[in-house]
């Protein structure tokens, strides 16, 4: 079994303005001729680490990774104004050019695997390759899975914190409920409700629930990232349309792709990576047997880095 490869430090770090308010932290890593592969965070909200470079081999691969708008490094921290699916994919397109890159490779999980798609459906052309896991489609369905009833199911003691935070009147809608204290001016509720939405999700990411894992969704930084701009983008329906992601497929369909799902995933059931694999005739899809949600989970590692040379191989064979 694949474990993460050594850890390594960037050879460049960049500041780069994307509007008059935001400004994206990123990095690269690797070997700067390799091919290009792109770290595609989830969330949204979340951010890379140190971690976010160790899937690639770095003699093969010109890492990049990077924090998407309000959160991480990326400033101002958990601001929500310009915040949109539609400029998150433009800010992906302003870091190829500012990199003077022509193709590369997206890695993506959760979110990240949402966005990935979104990215290469605008820009096809762009796009060599994408390595995705953990697939969350944005639908309603997806969102009522974890926000109203399904996950809950599995996990009714963790549910039962998060209901707790609000009162009976409001629980009908947790999602706005969480959305309102988020953007209250009461500090000490905001905070306790990003830890609270963020503990709910923590708790649910691993087959074998982690307190590490838990501990670093809710260190007060993460979680109030994490909170508010979740919350935002779903009470907005990830400012996508219903089902888009599966409708416009046809736009990659010949996009070679790995797709990598662990089979307990509760925070984006397995139904997701079916239902795209099956609309993407140039994918491949792994169903890993003894892994939840998370990217960290040995099973998932494992099929990631075999991903990871997968694409290599055949890119470079290509070329």
């Amino acid at each position: 079994m694949f474990i993460l490869h050594p850890g390594l430090k960037p050879y460049n770090r960049h500041q780069l303005k994307v509007s008059e308010t935001h400004e994206l932290y990123l990095d690269e890593s690797g070997n700067p001729d390799g091919i290009p592969v792109l770290f595609v965070h989830g969330g949204p909200g979340g951010a890379c680490n140190v971690s976010s470079r160790r899937f690639y081999d770095p003699q093969t691969y010109r890492i990049i990774t990077f924090d998407q708008r309000g959160c991480g490094r990326s400033t101002p921290h958990g601001d929500l104004s310009e915040n949109t699916s539609k400029e998150l994919v433009a800010d992906m397109e302003k870091i190829r050019e500012f990199l003077q890159i022509d193709t590369w490779v997206l890695f993506g999980g959760s979110w990240g695997s949402t966005l990935s798609l979104l990215y290469a459906q605008a820009y096809p052309a762009r796009v060599q390759a994408l390595i995705l896991r953990g697939i969350f489609l944005a639908r309603q369905c997806d969102l009522d899975w974890l926000y109203k009833d399904g996950a809950n199911r599995i996990f009714p003691d963790c549910w039962n914190d998060f209901v707790r935070a609000i009162p009976d009147s409001e629980r009908d809608d947790l999602l706005q409920a969480y959305h309102s204290r988020l953007l209250g001016e009461d500090e000490l509720a905001r905070m306790a409700a990003a830890k609270a939405w963020s503990a709910w999700e923590g708790s649910c990411s691993k087959l074998r629930p982690s307190s590490d894992a838990l501990a670093e969704f809710t260190k007060p930084h993460n979680a109030l990232a994490l909170s508010r701009i979740e919350t935002h983008f779903f009470i907005n329906k990830c400012f996508i349309k219903e089902n888009q992601l599966l409708e416009n497929m046809e736009e990659i369909k010949d996009i070679p792709g790995i797709i990598v799902h662990g089979r307990y995933d509760m925070v984006c059931p397995l139904n997701n990576a079916t239902a795209l694999h099956k609309q993407w005739p140039a994918s491949e899809l792994h169903i890993i047997r003894d892994a939840g949600h998370s990217a960290s989970e040995p099973g998932n590692v494992d099929a990631l880095i075999r991903a990871t040379q997968e694409i290599s191989s055949k890119l470079q064979t290509v070329s």
